[in-house]
């Protein structure tokens, strides 16, 4: 009977009826992990369609991204693109997302999405999390290319 259930759970897994909760073992993200009550990531996805996955579901829903641990650059990207369109419409500052992007870089082996992020994070600690907040924002919109947005010009 063991033998059985083990060999169900495997079919299960390699059919896609289970959904995962992190990267394979050996991924070069393999410390990425999400809370399954907010994503549904069917087990034979491979990485990179687990990744854009999440990516879409922040993009759709960004305070997500707080169920995510040590998200990944394109995952951090995505989050900053939602940040940067907030700005743009003057829908407010997006505060609480910046707030989500200060939290994932609490933890060592949350990768780098832009460089010197990290240390514009670190650089506002001990301080109060609103000043953090307008401390991070003001270092992305100094920025050259600020959130890898690209401006085309529209051609007639």
């Amino acid at each position: 009977m063991p033998l059985f259930l083990d060999l169900l759970s495997r079919a299960s897994h390699a059919l896609g009826f289970e959904t995962v909760d992190r990267f394979p073992a050996h991924h070069a993200y393999a410390r990425t992990h999400w809370d399954r009550a907010y994503f549904d990531i069917a087990s034979d996805l491979k990485p990179d369609a687990i990744e854009r996955s999440l990516c879409a579901s922040i993009a759709n829903t960004p305070s997500v991204f707080a169920h995510i641990a040590n998200p990944t650059p394109a995952m951090q990207r995505t989050l900053l693109g939602v940040i940067d369109t907030r700005l743009r419409r003057s829908c407010g500052a997006p505060s609480d997302l910046v707030m989500l992007l200060i939290e994932a870089y609490r933890s060592p082996y949350t990768l780098e999405a832009r460089p010197g992020l990290r240390a514009a994070i670190e650089a506002t600690q001990g301080q109060d999390m609103r000043e953090r907040v307008h401390a991070v924002l003001a270092f992305l919109g100094a920025m050259p290319a600020a959130f890898d947005v690209i401006d085309v010009e529209a051609k007639d």
